[in-house]
């Protein structure tokens, strides 16, 4: 099986190119397997041959399930769905800045609710990435609160106190040159919180550009660090945050309704800034200083369905 040579730049591209569920066998064996080796997944045996009727391969070596299909190990596995409807959701989810419902997904390939919902969950989890690769070059680090007014929530929900109270914190770094956005809940905004993320995921010798706030302040023995003041400017030269600001308004800003967009429970993952009209699985670009198209995150994903 050989990989198509052209890849589709569009979303109707897309469906068309995948509506052949031959080329998406071929495609995600390209993925799998990018030398062209099929491999066993259950003794890791490269003597295996391709069952042409059943769309399907076989092991050679004597062993239980030795015929597997291509989504096995994969995100894929267990699912009657097809992968002409995983491969439109996956393009859905990628180039939705503000999230997707399950019930637009549904409404867009003709699934039901709960499939959908099903579909969301399984991608959202696949687009979680725990890397061992830390962030290098120019990295922006900032904090956010999410959580709704509490004018708009009723009287026996409305925390007591003003401000954050009742809100939960967010920690962000954005490399630049990638586009890539980790951030993650943090019990405060204190440095223990933040000054030891930065430290876990970005590379020493590294360029940090940070607002103001005293918990950056002891970032200067490993890093390169520059600092804006919020309160004189907002931009000077290289120094700012906005990329990571226009990440806060577009996924887990704070929001005017009763809940926000963003809970708790989803606010852990990695998004990569993508061109509109790549490929699902194709390599990551980014564009400019900050992420202009957002997800590639699983439970990060800012519309809580």
């Amino acid at each position: 099986m050989e990989r198509q040579g052209r890849q589709p730049e569009t979303l109707m591209e897309a469906i068309r190119y995948f509506q052949d569920p031959v080329v998406c066998l071929d495609f995600m064996v390209s993925l799998r397997w990018p030398d062209g080796v099929v491999t066993c997944p259950t003794c890791g045996s490269k003597n295996v041959g391709f069952l042409a009727t059943r769309r399907m391969f076989q092991c050679r070596e004597k062993h239980p399930r030795r015929q597997f299909s291509v989504k096995v190990g994969t995100i894929f596995e267990d699912s009657p769905i097809g992968l002409d409807k995983w491969f439109a959701t996956i393009w859905l989810i990628a180039n939705a800045k503000n999230g997707i419902s399950s019930m637009e997904v549904a409404r867009s390939i003709g699934v039901t609710q709960k499939t959908a919902w099903f579909m969301l969950h399984r991608i959202r989890l696949a687009m979680q990435t725990g890397t061992f690769e830390k962030l290098s070059g120019e990295v922006e680090a900032d904090e956010t609160f999410i959580g709704g007014k509490a004018r708009n929530k009723h009287a026996n929900k409305k925390p007591k106190g003003t401000g954050m109270v009742g809100k939960t914190a967010v920690m962000g770094l954005l490399e630049r040159h990638t586009g890539t956005v980790r951030y993650s809940m943090v019990p405060d905004t204190r440095t223990g919180s933040l000054d030891s993320r930065v430290r876990q995921h970005v590379e020493p010798g590294s360029n940090v550009y940070t607002d103001a706030l005293a918990s950056y302040r002891k970032l200067d023995d490993e890093y390169v660090h520059q600092v804006i003041d919020h309160a004189e400017k907002y931009v000077d030269g290289r120094i700012h945050t906005n990329g990571l600001e226009n990440f806060w308004s577009c996924s887990s800003g704070p929001s005017t309704a009763p809940t926000s967009r963003s809970s708790p429970s989803t606010c852990s993952a990695t998004w990569t800034s993508r061109p509109s009209g790549t490929t699902p699985g194709a390599p990551r670009t980014g564009r400019g200083s900050g992420p202009s198209v957002l997800p590639w995150s699983a439970s990060g994903s800012p519309t809580n369905t």
